[in-house]
């Protein structure tokens, strides 16, 4: 089956649905593949994981662009999300109960706006605890999920746009152009600790990654049914 078009290698744009893994996507569209064409083995990689909570674009390449990984996830993304200020989480998003409140009276949609430069451009980032990071062989998200705390460093990322699409305090949407690893729920976390609160992420979808659009993109029953067809 060295003839097959998925083995030879293909890019596979996919809209993740919403509590969905990364992880567990790559599984499925290997399944789905594999039980098409009758294949016993596949390759299947992602070029950049979304956060169960989040949706949109991931990109999955399979067979020989699998080595193509690396090069696309280097590439820029582009997000839409949602965060509420006036509360944190220990994840800084929805997978974990709010730890603490704040006031946020005080914010103002001017004050919104004077603070977005001191995120934009190249910035230092800590990334949440809650993360895939590896730290001796393990995922600091299961680190966390066990009470187990560690510091992590804080890594030069570049942010290329921030800008508020919506306010309705206390929400906040937003657009971000960013560069890869950049976590969207620190930006959302730091940016409430700014003001003077705190802030934690409500919602996210990736929407491009480089070139590739999200509206480019099949959720797991269009692929499917576009295996049918093939």
């Amino acid at each position: 089956m060295s003839d097959n078009p998925f083995v030879k290698g293909q890019v596979i744009l996919i809209d993740k649905p919403l509590n969905w893994t990364s992880f567990q996507v790559v599984n499925k569209v290997r399944w789905l593949i594999r039980q098409h064409y009758g294949l016993k083995k596949l390759k299947v990689g992602h070029a950049g994981t979304l956060d169960p909570l989040a949706t949109g674009l991931l990109i999955l390449c399979t067979g020989a662009m699998t080595k193509s990984i690396e090069e696309f996830q280097g590439q820029e993304k582009k997000y839409t999300g949602r965060l509420k200020l006036g509360a944190t989480t220990p994840s800084y998003d929805l997978e974990t109960e709010i730890n603490a409140t704040f006031n946020y009276a005080h914010i103002t949609v001017e004050m919104l706006h004077e603070a977005l430069p001191q995120f934009t451009g190249t910035i230092l980032q800590k990334p949440p605890i809650f993360s895939a990071i590896k730290k001796d062989g393990k995922r600091l998200y299961n680190l966390a999920r066990e009470g187990k705390t560690t510091e992590l460093p804080e890594r030069e990322i570049m942010i290329k746009e921030f800008t508020i699409s919506a306010v309705h305090l206390p929400e906040v949407e937003f657009i971000v152009r960013c560069s890869k690893g950049t976590y969207i729920r620190s930006l959302a976390h730091d940016f409430g600790a700014s003001l003077g609160s705190g802030a934690h992420l409500t919602a996210l979808r990736r929407t491009a990654i480089g070139s590739y659009d999200v509206a480019q993109a099949m959720n797991i029953e269009q692929f499917e049914d576009f295996l049918m067809q093939a």
